[in-house]
């Protein structure tokens, strides 16, 4: 295979990062500011224009990763971020901070979204402190890779299930007294959800059940006013991936997408602001958006 045949695609002028990535693991659930090699996330060709200006939103796993490039254009379009995180204190610090610089507030809820008491009063919290919710990501999201189904125990399982599906449950739920006509629920899922994944049996079983949930909900609340869409990534460099996979197999995350890299989370944002902002989606609800780097999705 000739150099140019396997160089991972381009299609900005700005040049993103392929294989080989750092041979790097993390702890779970893995810092960001500990990555070596940092996401890209602050998109900085991206310039606002009010899309969300007045609005509320609640972000959850929004400390790094997707959740953090989604606050970051969040703020840029005019809305409050309440970002709720597990237990990464310097990342959602760090958030705060970029929330900030596009003058925006930030309220930061550390806490389990398995817990549906905390998720209760997180979206309280949120509300209380801008006196409105219009918007809810769901993106908390536990990930392990495991080879054999004989190797993946009850606990395991209950784990990643509770994390990943019974936490939007629970934000959905916890969020919907707040919400008015208007209002939109963007839900994260998976290219894992539409495909499967091997290694990944847990995990791409929540991803799937999300995109249902999606699918659902969107019915259910329709005659609200209020909106349910999800977005469907395909790999993606956060700090989910060095902390689930072995630095050898992490220097080629992503390769195998028709774009032969991964994406940064400032290609993923831009999605959710679309799927949020009413003046650019109000007549879709109940999509299942792939942005995964290959052809068709």
């Amino acid at each position: 295979m000739s150099q140019s045949e396997s160089a991972p695609v381009q299609t900005t002028e700005h040049i993103y990062p392929g294989t080989p990535l750092p041979a790097q693991h993390l702890d779970k659930p893995g810092l960001e500011a500990d990555m070596q090699q940092k996401p890209e996330f602050l998109a900085p060709d991206y310039c606002g224009s009010g899309k969300l200006a007045g609005m509320a939103a609640l972000i959850t796993g929004g400390d790094s990763g997707i959740g953090r490039a989604v606050a970051v254009l969040y703020a840029r379009e005019g809305a409050d971020i309440a970002i709720v995180y597990l237990n990464e204190d310097q990342d959602a610090q760090d958030t705060k901070r970029y929330v900030e610089a596009e003058g925006q507030a930030c309220l930061l809820l550390r806490g389990d979204v398995r817990d549906t008491a905390f998720c209760r009063e997180a979206a309280h919290q949120a509300h209380e402190r801008f006196g409105r919710l219009d918007i809810l990501v769901n993106n908390a999201a536990f990930q392990q890779h495991e080879e054999k189904l004989t190797n993946l125990t009850e606990e395991r399982f209950d784990l990643t299930m509770k994390t990943n599906v019974y936490g939007y449950f629970h934000m959905a739920k916890a969020v919907l007294p707040y919400l008015k006509r208007g209002a939109a629920i963007i839900n994260t899922g998976s290219v894992t959800g539409l495909q499967g994944a091997e290694n990944l049996l847990d995990y791409a079983t929540t991803k799937g059940a999300i995109h249902a949930f999606t699918k659902s909900l969107a019915s259910n609340l329709l005659e609200q006013g209020i909106r349910v869409n999800a977005v469907a990534p395909g790999p993606v460099w956060t700090p989910l991936n060095p902390a689930d996979a072995s630095p050898e197999d992490i220097v080629k995350f992503g390769a195998d997408t028709d774009m032969k890299r991964p994406a940064q989370p400032q290609e993923l944002s831009p999605s959710y602001v679309f799927l949020a902002a009413p003046c650019c989606s109000s007549y879709i609800t109940g999509i299942v958006l792939p942005v995964t780097g290959s052809v068709g999705g």
